[in-house]
């Protein structure tokens, strides 16, 4: 009679990790994501969230996830391609479309159900994509799904895209350029007026990933595109509505066309039901309160370019990033770990980050500093790298 396996060779991978030092446990937030937030049963300051403008918790998000509960119900009840699609949700699309300034948006569950389905839709067999090496590994796997060739490019290096480009663009059908807006370890942004050149030169499709970029970068967080003035010249762009929106889910911007075709063709929009109501509702306030103002984006800057300063005074290596996202680059994955550690013991959350997410020799503790943190609240999390970086040796 058959028995269920032990799975020992999980069990020796996992061990493997706890030698190496990087094994983890999965930090538990007990209350509201907030700039000061209560994990693992410790009021910390939180530089780890992806809540760039603090409207996880926001009231008017509450309250209009609240009321679309009361008007819709807990679920939507199916695919959106079968009885799934509620006013509320086409509501949605064309709010979205209004902030992007595009034709048409379609909304996936998740950003990585975005790459993931909308790549292979579009791309296939006879196809070439040409793809940044330090893309988000959700682009890496909707090339791996789809049937066309992938080549990359070094990051960010233009010189290297033109000689991809002229080595093989003139053996494939359709040819598309994928690139992250901004990149999420690092914090650095693509150099898409560059790229837009060199995709219009060579007849390519551009397709960028602005998960790190929306509600971030651009007139009132409207992304990478409208941070560069490029409107009508960006062929895909995809944005989440779970960081700085603050709830969940992604979306593809551009032509009716793409959006027709991917209703038809989008296997994650295709085969999973539709995102409830409350998280629905919730986004279309958010959208609403950026179209409404942009004090949000201005406070989340004025706080990251203060800290950023601060921790460049105190010599940490931040690397090249220029968005709020600032890596703390201590190098040896081990000792990034315990300096998160003793971050959290002192009352700072700033997760550790190491191979296989970034390159090994360069780990790190990620931070994000968001709208919603004071002056005070960032003072006391520099006081606290300072303490912990003169004890370990990295400063």
């Amino acid at each position: 009679m058959a028995s269920v396996h032990e799975l020992e060779f999980l069990k020796e991978k996992i061990n493997e990790l706890k030698e190496q030092g990087v094994y983890r446990r999965l930090p538990e937030l007990q209350g509201p994501s907030g700039a000061v937030s209560v994990i693992n049963g410790k009021e910390v300051v939180n530089l780890s969230s992806n809540n760039y403008l603090g409207f996880a918790n926001h009231p008017r998000l509450k309250r209009a996830a609240i009321d679309a509960v009361e008007k819709y119900g807990a679920g939507a009840g199916a695919v959106r391609t079968i009885i799934g699609t509620m006013d509320i949700h086409n509501e949605l699309e064309r709010i979205l479309a209004e902030f992007k300034r595009e034709e048409a948006v379609i909304v996936f569950q998740s950003g990585l159900t975005c790459n993931s389905g909308t790549i292979p839709a579009v791309m296939e067999e006879g196809d070439l994509i040409i793809s940044d090496e330090l893309n988000h590994a959700s682009i890496i796997d909707g090339c791996r799904l789809s049937k066309a060739d992938t080549v990359r490019y070094k990051h960010s290096d233009m010189n290297d895209l033109e000689r991809v480009l002229k080595e093989n663009v003139h053996k494939y059908r359709n040819r598309m350029i994928i690139t992250d807006g901004v990149f999420s370890m690092d914090g650095d942004i693509a150099k898409l007026p560059d790229i837009v050149g060199l995709a219009e030169r060579y007849d390519c499709m551009t397709y960028i990933d602005d998960a790190h970029a929306s509600g971030v970068l651009g007139q009132s967080g409207r992304g990478t595109v409208d941070h560069f003035g490029l409107h009508g010249r960006v062929d895909f762009t995809i944005g989440t509505l779970s960081k700085a929106i603050g709830v969940m889910g992604g979306y593809v911007a551009g032509r009716q066309v793409l959006v027709d075709w991917l209703k038809h063709r989008g296997r994650p929009f295709l085969f999973s039901t539709a995102q409830p109501p409350a998280v629905v509702g919730a986004i279309i306030e958010a959208v609403k309160m950026l179209m409404e103002s942009t004090e949000y984006t201005e406070r989340l800057w004025e706080n990251a370019k203060y800290f950023k300063a601060k921790m460049k005074d105190l010599g940490f290596n931040t690397g090249k990033s220029e968005t709020p996202i600032t890596p703390v680059i201590i190098g040896e994955e081990a000792k990034a770990m315990k300096f998160s550690d003793k971050l959290f013991e002192e009352g700072v959350f700033a997760q550790g980050i190491a191979y296989p997410t970034v390159p090994k020799g360069t780990a790190r503790v990620r931070t994000i500093v968001t709208a919603g943190h004071t002056k005070e609240q960032l003072d006391r999390a520099v006081e606290v790298f300072r303490k912990v970086g003169e004890e370990m040796k990295v400063i």
